[in-house]
């Protein structure tokens, strides 16, 4: 089934065309990644296809089934109501009882709830409730009855992705979802999760994103937005960049040729008299064309900058026995280590841990509870935080950069100025006379990172800094960060990011616990996956003394990385995989056992709220043992 069509679509704001007669389809069951530069118009297309915004040329055909969702940047809402109301905004039967059952749930309003069990029963409402709690839980959205108005940035846009996720599964048959960066302000876990959730509903996906394990995991069709034209790269990100290498190299060498070309005729031009014949107005009408092409700029900006460091010193940074905590929430207990040059070190835990706390404190923004942090006389910090830039809203983009400093110097001598500094992080010269307060999200984002590295730090710490830049940009602040000789500390999401840079992991596992995790984000993860097996198998084995049982088929190693890895399975994993077969009927027999019980309304409150968490755990079971028995059943094929 057809979803949208477009032909011809162009967009301008100003003189220079966003994108210009780009043409295409969206089959149902699709899921396309959009990429471009910040400000190249991804946002302003998803709008058009929402209806928001109009092309100036070109046809826009969407299927009249089909419901348009769009999950945006900086996400709208009703002020002056709830989480709650904002969420269940659908004047629905379903969607209201849902909320008021949601409503007397959290308030524990007994009465309510016994009115509202039968409500629910009647509408077949539990199987999507069930769903609705799941999102709230994994996306953390708590305190419904909370003004919307009262919220962070963060919470904000974990409402507004619950929001969409529900609009989307409520009794819509055919669904195009629209999604700019939905993985901003998520911790890693809610990520995965949203992955997972993505892959298993029977959705229609057009998604900006600038997390590339995400939009690996998600997606299947690239499309790239560059110099008003659309292209499509079918696979994953890194056949995207091959075939990107090799697209670009086709075009330079066409340039190359036309250049030639251009040379010759030119020369032609110079020497015509002024009356022309038919056959020299031909070529005359063909020099024109051969001039566009010969004065075509590729632009792959791949940053190679050898910046002069400040001198970093032997002593940079030791915190002795430093312990921080607010009220009864620990940040540090007892946290020792010494920086030394050149270190890279990913900072990873869940969001309320104190990972932006243990950064202020680092740079003495704010003081520990106790112990010592002592600083290097050499150190020059540069701080990338998420609060963004401070800027006065009728200045230009040049003018702001120089009140930082004039030039940058190089190592190699000479110096670049701040018009070439721009430049290098794709900042035009046109871009660069922009007034701060006409930039998008993600050219404020960039320039801020400019601004940072235009000081000419020793030591960076990076918060968040990957949140609304573009994959061309993060490319050139990978670029650069790969070189830089100094230390770096990295605050992130973006598994990919991390994974490119660090050495190694501060894990803030919460109340003042710190691991230090000699590897990156993915070795961290296949780490805590073995973990995770081997106290499994010790648990089995203390469960099976404890009852008397014997011990003798279950296999407990301490070094699961030691294992071979196993092309047949072995009589344990057939063992396991019939038990999995017996196990998975079950579950599906205790859920629908316990929603039928539900349906009731005559069930105590305390009794309700447990049931309604089973499911919760049922439903993550059966996924979880679902994608073993396709493991297993794999390897028995």
């Amino acid at each position: 089934m057809h979803y949208v069509s477009a032909e011809g679509l162009t967009k301008s704001y100003g003189i220079s065309p966003l994108f210009k007669n780009i043409s295409f389809h969206i089959n149902e069951g699709e899921k396309i990644s959009l990429i471009a530069r910040n400000g190249v118009g991804k946002s302003t297309l998803l709008r058009i296809l929402n209806g928001d915004e109009t092309p100036d040329e070109g046809k826009l055909f969407i299927h009249k089934d089909v419901t348009v969702a769009l999950f945006e940047q900086d996400p709208k809402f009703d002020e002056g109501k709830t989480v709650l109301e904002n969420i269940f905004h659908t004047n629905h039967p379903v969607m209201n009882v849902i909320r008021e059952y949601e409503l007397a749930s959290e308030s524990e309003d007994g009465e309510a709830l016994v009115e509202l069990f039968g409500k629910m029963d009647d509408l077949n409402a539990w199987d999507f409730e069930v769903k609705v709690k799941q999102i709230l839980t994994k996306l953390n959205v708590h305190h419904l009855t909370q003004a919307v108005s009262d919220l962070s940035g963060g919470q904000r846009k974990r409402v507004a992705l619950a929001k969409t996720l529900i609009d989307i599964g409520f009794d819509h048959k055919h669904t195009l979802l629209m999604m700019d960066e939905p993985t901003n302000h998520l911790d890693v876990e809610m990520i995965e999760w949203l992955e997972n959730y993505l892959n298993q509903e029977n959705v229609t996906l057009l998604l900006v994103t600038h997390d590339r394990y995400f939009l690996d995991a998600v997606s299947e069709e690239i499309w790239e937005l560059e110099r008003e034209n659309m292209y499509v790269y079918r696979g994953d990100y890194e056949n995207y960049i091959e075939k990107k290498a090799a697209r670009v190299e086709s075009e330079l060498a066409s340039i190359d040729k036309a250049r030639n070309e251009y040379r010759k005729e030119l020369e032609w031009m110079r020497k015509q008299p002024k009356a022309r014949t038919t056959k020299s107005k031909s070529r005359q009408d063909n020099f024109y064309e051969v001039e566009a092409r010969a004065k075509q700029k590729i632009e792959d900006v791949q940053l190679q900058l050898q910046m002069k460091m400040s001198r970093l010193g032997g002593k940079i940074v030791e915190m002795k026995k430093v312990y921080k905590s607010y009220g009864e929430l620990a940040v540090l207990r007892g946290f020792d280590y010494n920086f030394s040059k050149g270190e890279r070190i990913g900072i990873i835990g869940k969001n309320g841990v104190g990972k932006s706390t243990f950064l202020n404190m680092l740079q003495q923004i704010e003081p520990a509870d106790s112990g010592k942090i002592n600083i290097g006389d050499t150190v020059v910090f540069g701080n990338f935080s998420q609060q963004g830039l401070v800027i006065k809203e009728n200045m230009r983009v040049i003018e702001f950069v120089k009140t930082f400093a004039e030039s940058f110097p190089l190592a190699g001598g000479g110096s670049l100025s701040a018009a070439q500094f721009l430049e290098l992080f794709l900042f035009t010269p046109d871009k660069q006379y922009t007034y701060l307060n006409s930039l998008s999200g993600g050219e404020k984002k960039r320039l801020q990172l400019l601004t940072v590295l235009f000081t000419n730090p020793n030591f960076l710490i990076l918060d968040e800094p990957t949140n609304d830049l573009d994959l061309p940009t993060l490319g050139v602040l990978e670029n650069f960060l790969s070189e830089f000789q100094g230390c770096v500390l990295i605050v992130s999401h973006d598994r990919y990011f991390m994974d490119r840079l660090v050495d190694h992991l501060f894990v803030f596992e919460g109340d003042g616990v710190v691991k230090d995790f000699p590897g990156n984000y993915t070795q961290y993860r296949i780490w805590l996956k073995e973990n995770e097996k081997k106290v499994n198998k010790w648990d089995v084995l203390e469960d099976r003394k404890s009852k008397g049982e014997t011990t003798e088929s279950v296999v407990v190693t301490k070094d699961a990385s030691a294992l071979p890895v196993k092309k047949k399975m072995s009589f344990k994993e057939k063992r396991e995989f019939e038990q999995l077969e017996k196990e998975m009927p079950l579950l599906e027999t205790e859920k629908k056992t316990i929603a039928e019980k539900m349906g009731t309304g005559n069930m105590p409150f305390d009794e309700l709220q447990r049931m309604s968490d089973r499911i919760i755990v049922i439903d993550q079971l059966l996924g979880e043992k679902e994608l073993r028995w396709l493991e297993l059943s794999e390897m028995a094929g």
